[in-house]
């Protein structure tokens, strides 16, 4: 009885060994991955950010501060008092046939905290990148710090009110 197991254990060695590549004398191992390139990080004074110039590349438009989406919405009757908190968590967001997920962190963010979103079709909404609260008005905004929608509460659990370009939008848990 030992000696047959002890025949099935030096079987069991020699398979391992044999299968095994560093004692095969094989080298089919595979070639090491190439270096990622990266670029050099340049240094230098960063420009202020001015709410009313165009982004780069596009063309102004209208009279200089006059950009509806940039002007705060009127606040409508019976708007509520709200908190950072109230705000924290998953959202459901519906806007021109759209339904998607918004998602909004208190983690401090430059014009305000970060947020994202899931699902969206429309590239307005699928670019909230961060919210910040001022009165009692949301604001969701892109990661350039640009006004994607304007919002209020009608409820504790309902935010309404417009995109930067008109539509009507909703916040709803």
């Amino acid at each position: 009885m030992k000696r047959g197991l002890t025949v099935a254990l030096a079987l069991t060695c020699v398979m391992v060994v044999t299968g095994c590549q560093r004692f095969s004398g094989s080298r089919n191992y595979a070639a090491p991955l190439p270096a990622t390139p990266t670029t050099p990080v340049g240094q230098g004074e960063l420009q202020p950010l001015d709410p009313l110039a165009p982004a780069p590349g596009a063309e102004a438009t209208g009279v200089p501060g006059t950009d509806v989406a940039a002007a705060p919405a009127a606040e409508p009757a019976g708007a509520l008092d709200i908190g950072r908190s109230d705000m924290a968590g998953g959202w459901k967001i519906s806007s021109a046939g759209d339904n998607c997920m918004a998602f909004m962190a208190l983690t401090a963010w430059s014009g305000g905290y970060r947020a994202n979103t899931r699902g969206c079709a429309s590239p307005l909404l699928s670019g909230v990148a961060a919210w910040d609260l001022t009165g009692k008005q949301v604001v969701l905004k892109d990661g350039s710090g640009g006004v994607v929608a304007q919002l209020y509460a009608t409820s504790a659990e309902q935010f309404n009110g417009q995109t930067a370009n008109g539509a009507p939008i909703s916040l709803y848990r």
